[in-house]
């Protein structure tokens, strides 16, 4: 009578209390065997699975439609196209189609209002994101980088003042920039 106040019974609640535990085993089961890179989220699609993944528990678990079962083998199935695409992307041309790509949204200290705009980053988001990343002048930040799992990476110069290796903005989407399209964030002229 109690549990049929709150809208559900006790064999509803035992199927929870074995499920919750069983179903979190199998995840971890699976992401042991599919190695460390299941919940890396180092790309979009990374992201993607590790959300698909936390559905699909939290739904095997309090779903009475959706059996134990049912839920190993969703997971199962999530694991076998997370693997098989991370797979498929070692090979550099399908890589190239498969990801997004990191946009600069900012270089030597000056914004890149074509990338922003198309990345729908306001100035207030890319502020923000220095703020968070400890800048306290404009003139340390050497770049900003939107990632393909849309955290934003911010590169600052070097203590020498040296600027940041090439080679980590080799897949950095540049697009067209130059002293006149970008602008120092304290500058008050719009570019």
């Amino acid at each position: 009578m109690f549990l049929q106040q709150w809208g559900t019974s006790w064999e509803t609640v035992v199927i929870v209390l074995v499920s919750a535990p069983a179903a979190y085993l199998v995840l971890v089961a699976f992401s042991r065997i599919a190695g460390l890179r299941s919940f890396s989220q180092m790309t979009n699609f990374d992201l993607a699975a590790t959300v698909a993944f936390g559905s699909m528990l939290a739904t095997t678990i309090v779903n009475s439609n959706i059996s134990l079962l049912q839920g190993v083998v969703a997971m199962g199935a999530l694991f076998g196209a997370q693997a098989l695409m991370a797979r498929t992307r070692l090979r550099s041309r399908l890589e190239r189609v498969l990801d997004n790509r990191p946009l600069l949204l900012m270089r030597h200290s000056r914004m890149l209002p074509q990338n922003m705009r198309k990345a729908k980053v306001t100035e207030n988001d890319l502020v923000s994101k220095l703020r968070l990343a400890g800048v306290t002048r404009m003139d340390q930040v050497d770049a900003v980088v939107l990632e393909t799992t849309g955290e934003v990476s911010v590169l600052r110069y070097n203590t020498d003042g040296s600027a940041t290796d090439p080679v980590l903005l080799a897949s950095v989407v540049a697009g067209t920039f130059g002293p006149d399209l970008g602008r120092s964030i304290g500058d008050d002229s719009r570019g």
